[in-house]
């Protein structure tokens, strides 16, 4: 699966950028909840294991989700990640961290794409599965890329991302108990190489034109849609961008504009 070098990949680039910040940047609050770097390792590093074991152990991948659920329900899923790593941070973790996602990526590599694997909610194909940590290793590093003050050079792997948040256009609204609304907006987005994807019908009326890394922040939840330059057109569309959510979970709402931006 091609997905899983566009994950490894993205990680070699957080890999690049996490190893030149200093030493007290680890306990830095981000503009994501205030979690700090350390407190995305873990996160990434966790589910990255989850993932891997839903591959390859499922047993072994059904004793760890209980506890991870159990976390989640009572809304404390950072201390469980901190418990689970034994309190790990710094240098330590990431190293544990970029010592784990080679293993991991080698292994959906080789994986039947088709596959199915036990997750939190609903079984998903291993493509999936590698694509969920690819969006999600992206979004979190955004925090980062922000906390230290600096723009980020996505590539053309990002439609992986831009075509996970066209898919659940739908779950977002089933998600927060809505009626799915219809025509599904239409998009065409800029690539970072230039190229111009085109995804749905823009003869209904719905679209949202613009950048596709503007478009994959406001699905994942990085940026308010007022803090980008997206064009969107249509009620639907504009309904959607207001709490877009690619991402599973229960209903997220985005940060209210100008919260995640780069710091100065």
């Amino acid at each position: 699966m091609k997905v899983a070098d566009d994950f490894r990949q993205e990680c070699l680039g957080i890999e690049k950028l996490i190893a030149s910040i200093r030493v007290q940047d680890f306990d830095e609050p981000t503009g994501f909840k205030n979690w700090t770097v350390n407190n995305i390792l873990r996160h990434l590093h966790v589910w990255n294991k989850a993932a891997f074991l839903s591959l390859t152990d499922e047993a072994a991948f059904n004793t760890y989700i209980d506890q991870a659920m159990a976390a989640v329900r009572t809304g404390d899923l950072p201390t469980f990640e901190n418990q689970y790593l034994d309190s790990l941070s710094g240098k330590a973790l990431f190293d544990t961290w970029r010592g784990f996602y080679p293993e991991m990526a080698d292994a959906f590599a080789n994986a039947d794409p088709k596959a199915r694997l036990p997750w939190a909610g609903p079984s998903m194909s291993a493509r999936s599965s590698i694509t969920a940590r690819l969006m999600e290793s992206w979004a979190h590093a955004q925090a980062i890329f922000d906390q230290q003050g600096l723009d980020r050079t996505s590539s053309d792997a990002i439609e992986n991302i831009v075509v996970l948040g066209h898919n659940t256009f739908g779950w977002t609204f089933m998600n927060r108990g809505l009626d799915v609304p219809e025509p599904r907006p239409a998009l065409r987005l800029v690539a970072p190489s230039g190229t111009v994807w085109e995804f749905g019908d823009p003869d209904g009326g719905e679209l949202i034109e613009g950048k596709a890394e503007e478009f994959c922040q406001v699905v994942t939840q990085t940026r308010n849609i007022a803090d980008t330059q997206l064009a969107v057109t249509g009620p639907n569309a504009q309904q959607w961008m207001s709490f877009a959510q690619c991402f599973a979970g229960p209903p997220e709402d985005p940060p209210a504009q100008g919260v995640r931006r780069k710091k100065a």
